[in-house]
């Protein structure tokens, strides 16, 4: 029979899969943070621009995908981070709108700013999105500040169910060297991932030169915050839920949970593995091409695994560090039975839309993109 806590794990997974996925496709961000890097003149940033605008608008559906599954799952961590923490929301869709405008305008006719300011745009968008997405996901474990007024939860005529205690409403998480280095390691991944696809999509000698230049630079630089947000997750208090429902801090809560959980840590291990291969691959064989293709699923599962040592294993996901006992729980955060129960069964054509998005990419990516392409089809 399918519980009611069944519905709440369940959720909470295929949350961590979008937000894998969402990770995974920042690479279009992590490309266009390499258009003045790895572009050494006109053509090469257009074969850049034009190989990661066929993809830009998957990211920013997986976004709202994103957000829009937080909603309808667990509501009350929408209204508190999204209505509490807006300024770093707003900052994200600010970047994102900043790259729509700037893949549509640039080649527009009447275009009073030029071609080159909507490309410093596109790499501001680059560096900046997963630098903030990173940032806010890393409260998930550092915890933020605000209040839930738990007896307001369920009555319709109350104002707020919660608040935040701060004037800075959420720009207080780059206070936290853990949530500035979580962003850090997130934009790094980013044009890790996004070096691979180029090399993967675009059949240029001389631009994929610089890419593995750069990829061995970018995956540099990735380990430094990301060995070091390991550490601090592993060594850190972690926010603990016991049996009645009450919070309390743990020492090494987030070890403990991946410890316990063998097939998360599975995941965890796995996915490291394939993005160090998708990385080591690329740079020992010059001819070697299909990185993308072993980092993609590993970025996802490593995602994957850090949502659910966040989530599973009773503990806390969005802690509250001003209210211990406000802090987010899947318990205490989601919608009603009924309406978990609803939406997991429309859940389940998620498979088939997967299918046709990996359909749709193998017929655009069929052949790889090249100079003589450029001046034969529509581009940015």
């Amino acid at each position: 029979m399918i519980t009611y806590e069944f519905l709440q794990q369940y959720w909470w997974f295929l949350i961590s899969l979008l937000g894998g996925l969402l990770v995974f496709l920042l690479f279009v961000q992590g490309g266009n943070a390499l258009i003045f890097l790895a572009g050494k003149d006109e053509r090469e940033k257009e074969l850049i621009v034009n190989s990661t605008g066929r993809k830009w608008e998957l990211t920013f559906t997986t976004l709202v995908t994103f957000g829009g599954a937080f909603f309808a799952s667990f509501p009350l961590f929408y209204s508190t981070s999204f209505g509490g923490a807006y300024w770093v929301w707003i900052l994200i869709l600010i970047t994102f709108v900043f790259q729509a405008v700037s893949y549509e305008f640039q080649t527009k006719a009447g275009n009073l700013i030029g071609r080159t300011w909507f490309r410093v745009f596109l790499a501001l968008n680059g560096f900046l999105a997963p630098l903030l997405i990173g940032t806010a996901v890393g409260t998930f474990f550092s915890g933020s500040k605000f209040v839930v007024a738990k007896e307001a939860v369920g009555n319709v005529a109350a104002p707020t169910i919660s608040k935040w205690v701060t004037e800075w409403h959420g720009l207080e998480a780059v206070a936290s060297m853990f949530n500035v280095g979580f962003g850090l390691a997130v934009m790094c991944l980013a044009i890790v991932l996004g070096a691979l696809y180029l090399i993967n999509h675009i059949a240029d000698d001389r631009l994929a030169a610089d890419l593995r230049k750069w990829l061995k630079i970018s995956f540099g630089l990735f380990l430094i915050p990301f060995l070091y947000v390991v550490y601090r997750l592993f060594t850190m208090e972690g926010f603990a839920v016991d049996t009645e429902g009450v919070v309390y801090m743990q020492g090494g809560k987030y070890l403990q949970n991946l410890l316990q959980m063998p097939m998360v840590l599975s995941l965890f291990v796995l996915g490291v593995l394939l993005v160090v291969g998708g990385v080591a691959g690329s740079l020992l064989k010059p001819t070697f091409r299909r990185g993308i293709w072993l980092a993609a699923p590993g970025a996802v599962f490593v995602v994957m695994a850090l949502f659910m040592i966040a989530g599973y294993n009773n503990t806390a996901y969005y802690p509250s560090t001003a209210d211990i006992q406000s802090s987010l729980t899947l318990a205490n955060s989601c919608s009603s039975e009924f309406t978990l129960r609803t939406m997991a069964v429309v859940s389940l054509i998620i498979p088939f839309v997967v299918a046709y998005i990996a359909y749709a990419w193998r017929q655009m990516d069929k052949q790889s993109l090249t100079r003589e392409e450029l001046d034969t089809s529509d581009k940015y």
